[in-house]
């Protein structure tokens, strides 16, 4: 998803971290009355929990693993401010549920929901998962979301985004449904179809020579497949493990999109343990299309995943390639901290790959185990004059 929209600042987390924290010490201060045991069991009432403990409780409890639970689902959020969504209520969500309940070597599925809304206008709504059927012999991946943005739009190409004089406000609506379908063909690999749907509406445009006469609103089928080698040993959060994926899509105009094009999309990561709670992960990625697409599916650099703290959309064109080394620390019960350094550029194809575009990026962050093994991040990225906080769920890659 584009996930520039899920920005978030501090005070909210501080805000949950605090909470946490707090619960953690509240747990322990429970006193038994000395004479409790000489009151008879058919008199004694249980003692009632006040709608604050159960509050400190819930987000105290919410990393512990629960057996007798088929689908363990919590849900956190907060207020936040960012200097592109401004202020804004932001709600995230984790569920864990294994379609076996008696095979513990198969990985949990998982479902994330996401939503927010601030004061400029901007709403997101959204869902997206993985299902792991028994024995691990298919899986279901899929991401559902539509938001309503007031966005900025430089041009096309690493030009026209470096270019300050071109920012440019409009008003966006995107929605997206992905789905595909794996069929595991040997251990820890898989292949099978995918389906997307892209709807694009721009609107309210300040610079409209900036689209070169591209269509504002554009709706978009696709079609293609997916190969998938997974090794990991957790799908949200890996401490050791390879992931390769490749995902080729097309988008002919016989299905009625006006603007025919392909793409192959190409993104590995690979994790290693490197110390005590200490964990070494890597990615690289690259978008490329061919034909014409357009404005609204051009590869982007600057996501909460990948080239964090750029404005994502900034730097588009008809390829983007990125790529980022995170240090992950655990530090102290449910808290951990992160480092990166990355590097990305844009072009319009490789004759055309030039090494003086390329972008640096690098940040830190802090986690909180929201749910065994599922942090809730906050990231601080920074880039070529440009900075920015993320606030999401899961880690980023």
């Amino acid at each position: 998803m584009n996930t520039k929209l899920t920005k978030c600042i501090l005070t909210g987390l501080l805000l949950i971290t605090e909470t946490a924290v707090h619960a953690q010490t509240a747990s322990a201060e429970v006193d038994i009355p000395a004479d409790s045991v000489s009151v008879p069991v058919t008199d004694s009432l249980p003692a009632k929990r006040s709608f604050f403990k159960k509050f400190l409780d819930y987000f105290n409890d919410a990393n512990k693993e629960k057996q007798n639970k088929k689908f363990d689902f919590s849900i956190i959020g907060g207020p936040h401010y960012s200097s592109d969504t401004k202020l804004g209520l932001g709600l995230v969500a984790a569920g864990l549920y294994r379609t076996d309940r008696n095979d513990t070597l198969l990985p949990p599925s998982n479902v994330s929901l996401y939503g927010d809304i601030s004061t400029v206008g901007f709403y997101l709504l959204g869902v997206r998962g993985n299902h792991l059927f028994p024995q691990d012999k298919y899986r279901l991946n899929y991401n559902l979301y539509f938001y309503s943005f007031p966005s900025l739009y430089w041009g096309k190409g690493y030009d026209m985004g470096a270019d300050d004089d071109n920012e440019s406000e409009y008003d966006r609506f995107q929605a997206q449904v992905k789905v595909d379908f794996m069929f595991r063909m040997a251990r820890n690999f898989y292949i099978g179809p995918m389906a997307v749907f892209d709807y694009i509406n721009g609107h309210d445009f300040e610079k409209p020579e900036l689209w070169g006469g591209m269509k504002a609103r554009t709706a978009n089928i696709s079609l293609g497949f997916s190969l998938l080698y997974d090794s990991r040993d957790f799908l949200t959060n890996a401490y050791r493990g390879y992931y390769l994926r490749i995902d080729q899509r097309f988008s002919p105009a016989f299905m009625g999109n006006r603007y025919a094009f392909s793409s192959t999309e190409l993104t590995t990561s690979y994790y290693h343990p490197v110390w005590k709670g200490g964990v070494l992960a890597g990615q690289f990625h690259t978008l490329l299309n061919y034909g014409n697409p357009p404005w609204g599916l051009m590869a982007t650099l600057g996501s909460s995943y990948s080239m964090r703290g750029y404005y994502e959309g900034r730097y588009r064109d008809k390829c983007a390639m990125d790529i980022q080394l995170e240090l992950r620390q655990h530090v102290w019960k449910r808290n951990g901290v992160a480092v990166w350094v990355g590097a990305g550029t844009v072009f319009p194809d490789f004759s055309a790959f030039d090494t003086k575009h390329i972008l640096p990026n690098y940040g830190f962050g802090y986690r909180w185990e929201f749910k065994k093994r599922v942090n809730v991040r906050l990231d601080l990225g920074f880039g070529k004059h440009q900075t920015g906080f993320i606030f999401n769920i899961n880690e980023a890659f």
